[in-house]
């Protein structure tokens, strides 16, 4: 089999992921993906348009990365190669336990008591119970369901919102464009972690945060593309909003002088909720291309016109 890796990768990065895929898949042959070349597999983190032009023999496209936004944004790919997305449990077990400190610390005030020790006061919030707090998880795949339960473990009161209907044990699953803004109007805390696709990018424009409830905070683990940044300041600044943690952006890195970094209702992470690790990658990436070089159908295949 002959694998080529493709990405925007450091060359420290890059070596970590080839010492887990070779490791994963030691009878492989590597070679570059330039056009011309023949190859049965491209593993792409991130690769940037025009990387895949001109490969010849590709069965699939598997994503190192669990959004594949940008890569079904790039209109040079072969076309009728099947794409993969990653999904690793090691990555949504990672993002599960982001969502529960996000959510613990806004239950809790974490985040008023930190900007308290800041200011030198000693003054005690109220405590409430987990039961007590309503929290709402918009995308009900694999890393949204992984936060889900992990919420509901915690014994707060979860709903999820999905695109189709869904049904799992302890949540209140809701679906359809029609239900969402009923669901917003009684969310507390919103976890977003959905795909980003032409139908939810700007799904945070004024008009959604509006629907929210006085005092609802906003958790955005997904992508940046989901949220009107100068909508979501404005809703802070107006005190709609109690708080917002985010951890994608617009533009990344999130640049020097952007308000959200001194925002005093922002948390800012570096894009850091859920960080892949390549060996746990690797052996669901190399379960894919073995599947698919014995002629069988590859998991978590892309549908291109959902756009995940």
């Amino acid at each position: 089999m002959r694998l080529a890796l493709v990405g925007q990768l450091g060359a420290a990065e890059r070596q970590s992921w080839l010492t887990a895929l070779q490791a994963a898949l030691p009878q492989a042959e590597w070679v570059e993906a330039q056009p011309g070349a023949e190859v049965d597999v491209a593993l792409v983190a991130n690769p940037p348009p025009g990387s895949l032009r001109g490969l010849t023999g590709l069965q699939l496209i598997q994503s190192l990365w669990a959004g594949v936004d940008r890569l079904l944004a790039d209109d040079t790919l072969p076309p009728g190669v099947p794409i993969a997305r990653m999904v690793d449990p090691a990555m949504s077990t990672a993002m599960a336990e982001t969502a529960l400190w996000a959510v613990l610390s806004l239950h809790r005030g974490f985040f008023d008591y930190a900007r308290q020790q800041r200011e030198g006061v000693w003054k005690h919030l109220p405590q409430r119970r987990t039961d007590e707090v309503g929290v709402t998880v918009l995308g009900l795949g694999e890393m949204g369901l992984a936060a889900a339960r992990r919420l509901v473990a915690q014994g707060y009161r979860v709903a999820g919102w999905s695109a189709r209907p869904r049904s799992e044990p302890g949540i209140e699953c809701v679906s359809g464009d029609a239900e969402l803004p009923a669901l917003l109007a009684r969310s507390e805390i919103v976890v977003n972690l959905l795909p980003l696709t032409p139908a939810t990018r700007g799904l945070f424009d004024a008009a959604r945060l509006s629907l929210l409830p006085q005092g609802a905070s906003l958790v955005n683990l997904a992508r940046g593309g989901h949220v009107v940044e100068a909508d979501l300041l404005a809703a802070l600044d107006a005190g709609r909003l109690r708080h917002a943690v985010l951890d994608v952006f617009q533009a990344e890195p999130l640049a020097a002088d952007h308000p959200f970094w001194t925002h005093p209702r922002v948390t800012v992470l570096p894009h850091a909720a859920a960080l892949t690790d390549a060996r746990s990658a690797a052996e669901v990436a190399a379960q894919n291309v073995r599947a698919v070089l014995a002629g069988e159908l590859p998991l978590h295949r892309v549908e291109s016109g959902r756009g995940y």
